[in-house]
Order: C-alpha cells, then structure tokens, then sequence
C-alpha cells in the first residue's frame, strides 16, 4: 500500500460505477463536484484508516535529518525545525522519528537514509503502529520501559498499560468497584511478592497492624496446617500421633485421609477451605486415636511417648525457675509461692514413689 494511493478512498463512487447500477455517472459527477477540501480531507481520512499513525512517521522519516547527516549534506531538517514548522513540540516528533526507527532495524520500512523528501513507500497496518509507537513521554523513562516490557509479555498493548500507571486513582477507583479487576490486581501484587522483599515487608506490616487481617491470616493458616496434616498422610504413608509418635497409617486412614484431600482439592479457589480442612482434620484424627486404641503396642507407646513429653516440658519450665535476679527474696515473696512449690514436691515424691514400685528391678 501506498501512502500516495490515498486518493482512491475518496474515489468510492467512482470505483462503483464501472459496474454499478443505473445512475452511477450521477454518483460520479457528484464526486468529481466535491469542494478539494472536502477531498483532500477524504484522502487523508483513507491514508490513516489504513495505516494509523505510519502516514504521519513518514513525514518525519523523510523530512527529519537522522543523526550523522550535517544540514549542509541534505535539504531535511532537525527534528526541533520540522517541530517548528508543525506546530508541535520536538518531543513529540521525535517518539515518531523513534517508531520508524525501530521499525526500521525490525526490516518493516526504510531507514532514514533512503528517504528523500516526499517519498513514498509501502507503509505496515495500522494494527502494527502501536507495537512501535509509545503515545506518552513516560515510556522512555526506566519505570515506562519496564511498564512496556511487561505488557509485550503479557501480550497487551504497552499504551494500556502506560495509561493505567499513569493514573492509580482510576486503577484505585476499579478495584473497589469491580470484583474482577481486584481479582486481576491480587494475582498480580502475588506474582510480584515473589521478587520483591520490600513489598513483602510492608505488606506483612500492613496485615500486622489490621485487626481483621490478622484473624484471616490466622484462620488461612490453621486451615492449610490442617490440610498439610492430611495430605502428608496421604503422601507419606505416616501419620503423628496425639503423644508426637509418627506411625505408618493404616489403609483405611490412608483411604479415608485421601478422599477427604480429593475433595479438597476439587474446590475453586475462590471457596472457603475452612469448613473442609476442619473436618478432615477432626476426622483423620479420630480414626489415629482409634488406630492407636485398637492395638496394645501401639497404646503403651503412646502413653510412654506422652509421658516422656510432659516430663521434659515440666523439667524445661522448673530449669527456667530462678531467683538469680532477685536481689531481694523479700521484695517477691509470696505466700502461695512456698505452698505451691510444696505441692510439687509432693506431687513429685509421688511419682516417684510409683516408678519405684513399677521399676523391674524392685
């Protein structure tokens, strides 16, 4: 196509009376009566239908002096002159003078330095243009070029998303509004948590500080530990036990662990786990208590487990029991501190008193 071919846009009615019906020398003469303006402007109109902003980098191309011609080599001119002479700003004409640039390294048009003033050439689509020319100054700054960078990979146009930064209380005013665009806004702040620490951190700030975000954290959380439960059972083949001993998990668990897991698993992500993960939960759990119940080894175990458990706990504690850091036992006596720690010898005599009588060797 031809930017010279613009002509044949205004010519319609010409172009149908070759073969049109009866009364089309009427259209004709009509068409040949146009004021020239009117034409002129008819022509242009086609020329931009069809190549959109190509017709009007041609201008630049061919009348814009590229760097490394000096103004007494040729008649073009700078780009600050032909800005001049436009009406324009030279910025402006230099984002075209960019486009036909980089079309040109990519073989869709000419370089500059076979253009000659008033050449005309076989320009791209339309549809092309915006792949090469960025409407906003923005896009040359190093934020514009990764903005760019980002919306050719997510296959848009780079002017949307330029537009989109551009204005955040728009974005702002979509995402309160429409539960889509806050769904596409959460994907990606997600997909760029992942690369940026600092997000990271002040997001978890912000989470910290609002009350009902807290709650919801908390709550996603004991739902995926609970779900971790269950599909480690499934995965793994053990399970823990209430007392911490892990165990190979009978069929029937694993059985059981696995359809609850299954159906788990077939839930949108948008829908609530919570209920789900509870109840899988509850129910794997049970069937280890029956699991452990149902076979003498295994309860003896459990309880021997259990017992070496809440000794350690109870050592731990009583180790962390000091009065170092008093300088004065009168300053923190209590009555009941003395009748406490009685107690607990007491307790403990006990105890021991019973494994004594337990040991094989009494």
């Amino acid at each position: 196509m031809h930017a010279g071919d613009a002509g044949d846009a205004g010519d319609v009615g010409g172009a149908e009376g070759a073969d049109g019906p009866e009364g089309a020398e009427d259209v004709v003469d009509a068409a040949e009566a146009v004021d020239e303006q009117v034409a002129r402007d008819a022509r242009d109109f086609g020329v931009y239908a069809r190549t959109g902003g190509w017709a009007f980098a041609l201008k630049v191309a061919r009348s814009v002096r590229p760097g490394g011609e000096l103004p007494g080599e040729t008649v073009k001119v700078s780009a600050k002159r032909f800005a001049e002479l436009a009406g324009c700003s030279a910025e402006r004409v230099m984002r075209y003078y960019k486009a036909w640039d980089k079309a040109a390294d990519d073989g869709m048009v000419p370089h500059f330095e076979a253009l000659a003033p008033g050449a005309e050439v076989d320009l791209p689509d339309s549809d092309v243009w915006l792949s090469y020319y960025s409407s906003r100054s923005s896009a040359t700054s190093d934020r514009g070029t990764a903005i760019t960078a980002a919306a050719e990979a997510e296959g848009i146009r780079p002017t949307k998303a330029l537009e989109v930064a551009e204005n955040p209380t728009a974005l702002r005013a979509a995402i309160l509004a429409d539960p889509s665009t806050a769904q596409a806004a959460r994907t990606a702040l997600l997909d760029r948590l992942k690369e940026d620490p600092s997000l990271q951190t002040e997001l978890a700030r912000d989470i910290a500080r609002t009350e009902e975000l807290k709650k919801a954290v908390a709550s996603e959380t004991q739902a995926a530990t609970r779900i971790g439960y269950v599909r480690q059972i499934v995965e793994n083949g053990q399970v823990k036990t209430p007392a911490g001993q892990v165990i190979d998990a009978p069929a029937e668990l694993r059985a059981e662990a696995e359809r609850h897991l299954s159906l788990i698993d077939e839930l949108d992500d948008d829908e609530d786990t919570g209920e789900w993960a509870t109840e899988a939960y509850d129910t794997v759990k049970e069937l280890v208590v029956q699991t452990v119940e149902s076979n003498p080894e295994l309860r003896v175990q459990e309880r021997r487990t259990k017992f070496y458990s809440s000794l350690q706990k109870a050592t731990k504690v009583f180790e962390e029991l000091t009065l170092d850091d008093a300088m004065d036992l009168d300053a923190i006596y209590e009555d009941d501190m003395l009748q406490r720690l009685e107690e607990l010898q007491e307790a403990l005599s006990t105890c021991i008193a019973a494994l004594r009588k337990a040991s094989p060797g009494d």
